[in-house]
């Protein structure tokens, strides 16, 4: 129901909500509010945590960056590998070294000794015994490393003497020892005395391989620092050479697959070229093809370079098919449209001759061949509009030539004025004339359509304008001139919005004739506004829609003086005018014609499709 027609309705008074009361509060204070658990309001929920961000796409990597990558790290692991076992060897080397000659000394240490004087006093700077000769002789022998560390056990396992060999260049013995602290000492002990080389730490002199006599009397070390040193430096010069390497790899392996891929890349430099041709139309020479060069079975790239040649073969041969087939059904239709013209004009010749001749024929009669004669008079203009079809599709050249297009506006909107009374026809056209390049009579059937497609397929009451303004460039960049008809109309609906151009294409689904629609009125214009080297496009809305006509506009060598090409009815101007742009109204072309209804009867139509 309308809101219009409704009653008013009086304004309801708020009703005030009174709580249950529950029992007697205590002390007889009255009773109280009737507690309840589901009475209580729900604690608000928490707020939705903000979806993270999209993740950025990463960059994938080309096949070349692919291919250097994995080189350069299969050679980066192969060196770590050989590093890496290299220095183990080397350690393992020097240390069995090192412990061969630690045990050297051990059994030079168990030689008996000649006698020798007395033993002089314990030194109590150093802990030793001083004198011609100690029992720890062999720490400070001949050969021994600086800083080689020694004890002997007593018979109870304790250490007597403990001494590390010190730098100096004296001759005796006990002058080139230095006594232990009892950290280092303690160390010595705590290394077993089975006859087998052990690695000990010992405090503030490093790492030491330590062996013990077989008797377990004597316990000797030699530092491990050389035997580091020289490890460490090997890992370093390793390490120099592995990142030098892989630069010089990584370097020359760009150049070789880039050198390797060349071949490549010419295969999809052709298939660009391919990518590129215009294959969805017309005859096409399809002969571009990969070199014989990279077309080599006998490679990887050369596989794929015959087999892009295989399919571009394939292509072209259905390319030509296609064509070939397209041929013959434009010839078909050319030459069954040419010569389907001359039976209709004998059929149209024949009812007319029928219809005035001197026996009067009866209603029936006469009602027959009423008809006959307005299918014939459609089925001719159907067969116009296939051959001409025909004709552009063959590209058969244009005979251009400067033309006023704001001449031919004015024509074609007051034929559609005289077809269409109860339209609003309205025209927007500069004040100079404006040229474009091209064919009149084709130009004026442009206009025709696109006029009678609007007059079709809106209402009664509909304003229809036609807009002539200059553009910017057309489609190659060149000055063009752009020519708009715009309706406010229903609009089209956006299912047919695409396909509005196509042959046969209506708004109309049950292809009735009653809207006297064929379906190639805008495939006509779409196929001569692209022979004159323009574009067409449509943009609608409920309420208005635009159609776009962009043509190439006229050399200025070749624009004609002004003639009096708008020398036609009188055309009473609108009260507005823009600068450039006056508004010309055909609604009130004269007082002898009849004004336009000023409550039209709406209608609805399907679509403005074709005409």
């Amino acid at each position: 129901m309308d809101s219009s027609f409704s009653e008013p309705v009086e304004p309801v008074e708020p009703v005030e909500t009174v709580e249950p009361m529950g029992p007697v509060g205590p002390a007889g204070r009255g009773p109280g509010p009737a507690s309840s658990p589901s009475s209580a309001a729900p604690p608000p929920s928490p707020p939705a945590p903000p979806s993270p961000p999209a993740p950025t796409p990463r960059r994938p990597w080309t096949l070349r960056t692919r291919l250097v990558v994995s080189a350069v790290v299969l050679i980066a692991v192969v060196a770590a590998v050989i590093g890496t076992v290299t220095s183990l060897a080397l350690q393992s080397y020097l240390q069995g070294q090192l412990d061969h000659q630690v045990g050297e000394v051990l059994m030079h240490a168990q030689r008996p000794r000649p006698p020798h004087g007395p033993r002089g006093a314990t030194d109590p700077g150093t802990g030793l015994r001083t004198g011609l000769d100690t029992d720890l002789d062999f720490v400070a022998m001949g050969g021994t490393p600086m800083r080689t560390v020694g004890a002997r056990f007593g018979p109870d396992g304790s250490i007597q003497d403990g001494a590390k060999n010190n730098n100096s260049t004296s001759r005796l013995p006990s002058e080139r020892l230095d006594g232990l602290t009892g950290a280092q000492t303690a160390a010595l002990a705590a290394v077993p005395r089975d006859g087998a080389p052990h690695t000990a730490e010992l405090p503030g002199l490093g790492d030491y391989r330590v062996r013990s006599s077989p008797d377990g009397t004597i316990v000797l070390g030699m530092p491990l620092r050389e035997v580091d040193a020289t490890v460490a430096k090997l890992i370093r010069v390793e390490a120099w050479v592995t990142v030098s390497g892989l630069v010089a790899a990584g370097i020359a392996g760009a150049v070789m697959v880039g050198v390797a891929l060349r071949p490549l890349r010419r295969v999809a430099a052709t298939a660009t070229r391919v990518s590129e041709l215009p294959l969805h139309q017309g005859e096409v020479a399809l002969h571009v093809r990969v070199p014989a060069a990279e077309a080599d079975a006998r490679t990887e790239v050369g596989q794929v370079g015959a087999a892009l040649n295989r399919m571009l073969g394939h292509v072209a041969s259905a390319l030509s098919a296609r064509q070939e087939s397209e041929m013959r059904v434009r010839r078909f239709v050319a030459d069954a449209s040419h010569e389907l013209r001359t039976p209709l004009a004998s059929i149209r010749g024949y009812a007319e001759l029928t219809r005035r001749g001197p026996e009067r024929p009866g209603p029936e009669t006469r009602h027959a061949l009423g008809r006959i004669e307005s299918e014939a008079q459609r089925m001719t203009g159907l067969v116009e509009d296939l051959l001409l079809l025909a004709r552009l599709d063959s590209g058969r050249p244009l005979s251009c030539e400067s033309t006023d297009l704001t001449a031919l506006v004015v024509a074609a909107v007051s034929d559609a004025r005289a077809a269409g009374p109860g339209h609003r026809w309205r025209l927007a056209l500069p004040d100079d004339p404006v040229l474009v390049y091209g064919d009149d009579g084709r130009l004026h059937q442009i206009l025709v359509n696109l006029l009678a497609n609007a007059r079709t397929h809106t209402p009664e009451g509909t304003t229809v304008t036609a807009r002539v303004r200059a553009s910017g460039s057309g489609v190659v960049g060149a000055p063009a001139v752009c020519l708009e008809v715009e309706d406010d109309g229903p609009g089209i609906p956006s299912a047919l919005l695409p396909r509005v151009f196509e042959r046969f294409a209506r708004g109309d689904a049950s292809r009735s004739r009653a809207a006297g629609s064929t379906g190639l009125g805008l495939a006509i214009v779409q196929a001569v506004v692209g022979a004159h080297g323009g574009t067409v496009g449509v943009e609608s809305a409920p309420g208005r829609t635009v159609f776009t006509v962009t043509l190439p506009a006229a050399p200025p060598a070749e624009r004609p003086p002004v003639e009096a090409a708008l020398a036609e009815p009188p055309l009473a101007e609108s009260s507005t005018s823009e600068s450039s742009t006056s508004e010309r109204s055909l609604s009130e072309r004269s007082p002898s014609e009849p004004p336009p209804p000023t409550d039209p009867a709406p209608s609805e139509r399907p679509s403005p499709l074709g005409s």
